[in-house]
């Protein structure tokens, strides 16, 4: 198995994704979406003080019957603060996160990014992309089916890391911090987070 993850800046792209890869066959289990709460107007004034030590969330997190996208809720992620979200990556989160104390002692998100493979650059950058408003899409997949679904990712245009990382060092970003402050982003940013569709 392999686990193919990409952040998109608006949630519409990653929408589309999620689709698609349900439409080709890969199961809402084998999926996962992470976003900036602020690509709902149901969650943009959302706070969760309770869960954001625990990692408890205030919604489902699990995959519905009629797939991925039914089965959002929100989740507080250290750092993130609360996320909208889904999937096998949001479940382990939780778990994660209920087992660290004060629930900042591991990277959460950067951690399940890295064990499931990506480089830990990788693994920040795009965990600092969904605090600045993006949405984080992530499949597990068998090895034969890797590159048609790497290529449903890329078809939908996401983020380059390693360009994204460098217009982030260069404003003094080092590393995504779980203990740093959520992000608000400007109302020009909210519309574009979510360009392409509403939860």
């Amino acid at each position: 198995m392999k686990t193919i993850s990409h952040v998109y800046d608006s949630y519409g792209q990653a929408k589309s994704v999620v689709e698609e890869l349900e439409a080709n066959g890969i199961s809402h289990k084998d999926i996962t979406l992470v976003a900036n709460r602020y690509v709902s107007k149901a969650y943009e004034d959302a706070t969760d003080t309770t869960g954001a030590e625990t990692g408890a969330g205030v919604g489902a997190i699990a995959g519905g019957g009629a797939g991925l996208l039914a089965g959002l809720g929100l989740l507080a992620i250290p750092g993130l603060g609360p996320v909208v979200a889904a999937g096998w990556a949001a479940a382990a989160a939780v778990g994660a996160m209920a087992g660290a104390a004060g629930g900042v002692a591991i990277g959460g998100l950067v951690d399940i990014l890295t064990t499931s493979g990506e480089s830990e650059e990788y693994a920040h950058v795009y965990t600092e992309a969904v605090r600045r408003g993006g949405t984080l899409v992530s499949a597990r997949v068998a090895d034969e089916d890797a590159d048609r679904v790497r290529a449903i990712f890329i078809k939908h245009d996401p983020i380059d890391p390693d360009l994204r990382g460098r217009e982030y060092r260069a404003g003094g970003w080092t590393r995504f911090d779980p203990r740093g402050e959520p992000y608000r982003p400007s109302p020009s940013e909210i519309e574009r987070i979510r360009m392409g569709g509403y939860l």
